[in-house]
């Protein structure tokens, strides 16, 4: 991973893992989306409202461009099931980011890139240097894409942080933790988004 890139990255995802109740913050994470491209896109989004006109566009944005990418994509026969299967996982994605329960969102969400992936590059995802050959491509594409291998792998358990800085986004609970994991969430549905 490139040096600038890899400075962001490890702010946002440790080597180490989220220890001791920390995990990133808000800095971190506009930063990590600065370089993915997306930043004055990343900022609008997460000041708004969930339950804003604004939102609520933003996310139809999304699901369109989601199906419209996972459509578009050419595979063999023996794997239209399983694009057709990711098409029907994105409205309850979608449900559940609205509902506020961003852990489950966030889980979802990290299996249906892990599959997009798949649909995208085939068996070349499955390898241990996918995000390596992803950084090969387009460096923004490869840190998108380990960001992607990073979010699939989050488990529950690693989501409960115990410092984090709030942000204007309102979720069931009004709680910090889940606003900073709303902010790593809105990192991908931005880029693909805007993809």
């Amino acid at each position: 991973m490139p040096g600038d890139y890899k400075k962001k990255a490890e702010r946002l995802f440790p080597p180490e893992g989220f220890t001791a109740g920390k995990g990133p913050d808000i800095k971190a994470i506009s930063g990590f989306a600065e370089a993915l491209g997306i930043g004055a896109e990343f900022q609008r989004v997460f000041a708004l409202e969930n339950d804003s006109p604004g939102m609520k566009v933003f996310l139809e944005h999304f699901q369109n461009n989601l199906e419209l990418l996972i459509q578009k994509t050419w595979v063999e026969k023996d794997d239209e099931r399983r694009k057709q299967k990711l098409q029907d996982d994105v409205p309850p994605l979608l449900d559940t980011i609205r509902q506020g329960d961003i852990e489950k969102a966030i889980t979802m969400f990290g299996a249906i890139l892990n599959e997009l992936a798949y649909l995208f590059f085939g068996t070349q995802s499955e390898k241990d240097d996918f995000a390596e050959y992803t950084f090969r491509i387009d460096e923004q594409i490869g840190l998108f894409w380990w960001y992607g291998g990073k979010l699939a792998s989050m488990k529950p358990s690693s989501m409960k942080w115990a410092s984090m800085k709030p942000s204007s986004m309102k979720l069931k609970n009004d709680d910090r933790n889940d606003k900073v994991l709303w902010a790593v969430l809105l990192l991908g549905i931005c880029y693909l988004t805007n993809f």
